[in-house]
């Protein structure tokens, strides 16, 4: 299930949805991801909110034709405000025995079924694994044939061979046409659910203009799909979500990923300082790089460093020269970074460390998401060596979030990293631009004069004299009479000179913790929605936002009393915080890992939450969330209940 809103205008007209939840899957090389972001991409020009997930395999090319190879891409639209990717497709288009095997659990009961039925030879059975049951004469079982399909709107489409045919008088090798094939879906899914089809032809045209032969074969299958939904009595009524009604402004479909980049060159402009990221490739955060090597113009310039330490070195470097230094990778780049990562805490730079998390731990699962880093952001360093951790909730919020982290960063001169994860960073939703006036000044000045005296009066600098936030001065490499040393040897407090005596290091451990807790001064109140009288609360952090709002949203339509809360700043954590949790009788924190949260919450407040816990690879759904509500206040009643007898 996904968040719906009750109907107005539309009620009682059944052509009309108020949203629509499609499921492409396919092979790894039919082209799923492109056909479900072309779809996504229509859709929001067409003015309707909109949420994706797109769900591929770790493998470049994973066996062709088996389960471990499927690809797909899940993508919700509606005529309202949503922010899920939807709990169950209402359709389900399949282009293999593969992806029918491996996605059609997720199908709503009675959903409409596409398949491309040229793909289900024995072979393409065999290859999906449809011979464990296999027939009298020991034949693979088609699922087209024997009514396990019957419970779902099934349209049995010849996708592969109605492409060839129309791309054969085009001169298309029917090899080379067969590659089409996923227009001809998306040419059909379009002619169902009334989308319009010139932005699809005019990208087909700018996407593919180097071989005319391509345009020519893609434009004519996508063509062939839609014509063979409006002359096909199979097919049925078409349908239509109409736009969104949404606050007027300049909007854009984003992803995650992209919105983070974006933030980064607004950071790098509000702070007025230039950007130098170093990265080495990792998915799924590789993106970032990409994206910000398009934007020298505004002073960034990115390094393909030669591997992670290199990376983080790379980043750190450039904010002893004072830039903006960044660098970004995922959970197992991350463990390879933390000698520098602590370094940077000890000289006390300001640096961003972006980690988009994914299912671990090792190589894990590469394109699949998980939030189990945090415990490694919180703690994954040696010796006391604390820093900020942030985290973003939503793929537009990641534009805000990496402003904050940069903020935070330059006014507290520390490293601080930043979270997100699979899940947000390749999602996407429409995004209004923001008005640039609104944005915050987060400017730091350099330091340019001597800020002390010595014994016999005269001026010199300090490196570690500290203004009242504890953020020493950041004074560039240079600077006439402004030297300072970095490395690894604890400096004393104030001089910056070497000191090894026990006093200066307990006083400059516990002087970068409390710089650290000091952040807690600029996080504003907690927000907390729903019921103001609700003995739950279910507080989150990071992606399972959208799910969390979903869910409550829908069990407080059902008559439920419920609240929620949604936390960005991991450490330090808000300051209401505590009171705010002691203040309910059971608190239900979903979390993409085993609870790390949870477990860290009790053991600072000693307060009692419960975790709810997946690490599948998966997001939350909606309907997951809804059953730990049910279940918290049943057990509340059964107290109640007990209590009373």
């Amino acid at each position: 299930m996904t968040d719906m809103i009750e109907r107005s205008d539309t009620a009682g007209d059944d052509r009309v949805l108020d949203h629509l939840v499609v499921r492409f899957a396919g092979d790894s090389g039919d082209g799923m991801q492109l056909t479900g972001d072309r779809f996504t991409s229509v859709s929001a020009s067409f003015g309707n909110d909109l949420s994706t997930f797109p769900d591929f395999p770790a493998e470049i090319r994973a066996p062709a034709g088996t389960v471990n190879g499927v690809s797909a891409f899940q993508v919700n639209i509606a005529d309202h405000e949503i922010t899920t990717p939807g709990d169950e497709p209402n359709v389900l288009v399949a282009m293999n025995p593969a992806a029918l095997k491996a996605d059609l659990h997720r199908l709503q009961p009675g959903g409409t079924l596409i398949v491309n039925e040229d793909s289900f030879g024995e072979r393409d059975l065999d290859k999906a694994g449809y011979t464990t049951d296999p027939g009298p004469n020991g034949e693979p079982v088609n699922p087209l044939e024997d009514g396990s399909l019957n419970g779902y709107r099934l349209l049995r489409v010849p996708m592969t061979s109605l492409t060839k045919e129309v791309c054969e008088p085009l001169g298309v090798k029917p090899r080379d046409a067969e590659r089409s094939k996923n227009f001809f879906a998306l040419g059909l899914v379009s002619w169902m659910y009334t989308r319009p089809t010139q932005p699809t032809e005019e990208w087909i045209e700018q996407k593919f203009a180097k071989n005319e032969q391509v345009v020519a074969a893609n434009k004519a299958a996508f063509h062939a799909g839609f014509n063979f939904g409006e002359t096909t009595e199979a097919v049925g009524h078409r349908y239509e979500v109409r736009p969104a009604t949404l606050p007027p402004g300049e909007y854009t479909s984003i992803t995650g990923n992209t919105a983070l980049s974006w933030g980064l060159v607004a950071a790098g402009q509000l702070a007025k300082l230039p950007i130098t990221l170093g990265s080495y490739p990792i998915t799924p955060a590789s993106d970032i790089l990409h994206e910000l090597s398009k934007h020298k113009h505004f002073g960034i310039r990115t390094v393909q460093a030669e591997d992670e330490i290199a990376a983080v070195g790379v980043a750190l470097g450039a904010a002893f020269a004072g830039h903006l230094g960044i660098t970004t990778t995922s959970g197992p780049g991350v463990a390879l970074k933390s000698e520098t990562i602590s370094l940077g805490v000890a000289i006390e730079l300001p640096m961003l460390i972006i980690d988009i998390q994914r299912g671990g731990p090792s190589t894990g699962l590469p394109t699949k998401t998980e939030a189990s880093d945090l415990n490694m952001a919180l703690n994954g360093r040696h010796g006391e060596s604390p820093l900020p951790v942030i985290a973003s909730y939503s793929p537009a919020q990641c534009f805000h979030a990496a402003i904050e982290a940069a903020r935070i960063a330059l006014k507290y001169r520390t490293p601080v990293i930043l979270l997100s994860d699979g899940y947000l960073a390749n999602g996407s939703e429409p995004w209004k631009l923001p008005d640039v006036a609104t944005l915050p000044d987060i400017s730091v000045p350099f330091a340019t004069e001597m800020n002390h005296e010595d014994l016999e009066g005269n001026p010199e600098f300090w490196p570690y004299l500290r203004d009242e936030n504890l953020a020493r001065p950041w004074a560039i490499p240079g600077t006439p009479g402004l030297m300072h040393r970095v490395g690894g040897l604890e400096k004393k407090d104030g001089t910056g000179n070497i000191d090894y005596t026990p006093e200066n290091h307990e006083r400059m451990t516990e002087l970068r913790e409390a710089k650290v807790d000091m952040v807690a001064q600029d996080i504003p109140p907690t927000v907390v929605e729903g019921d103001a009288d609700a003995d739950v609360l279910v507080l989150g952090w990071g992606s399972t936002w959208a799910a969390i709002d979903a869910a409550v949203q829908r069990r407080r339509r059902a008559g439920v009393k419920v609240a929620k809360a949604h936390i960005m700043h991991l450490n330090p954590l808000p300051p209401d915080l505590e009171g705010l949790l002691r203040s309910y009788k059971r608190v239900i924190l979903p979390e993409l890992n085993r609870g790390q949260l949870a477990h860290h919450l009790r053991g600072k407040y000693l307060v009692d939450v419960t975790p709810l816990s997946k690490v599948q690879g998966l997001p939350f759904k909606s309907s997951e969330i809804e059953d730990a509500i049910d279940d918290a206040i049943s057990s509340i009643e059964a107290e109640q209940n007990g209590a009373a007898s």
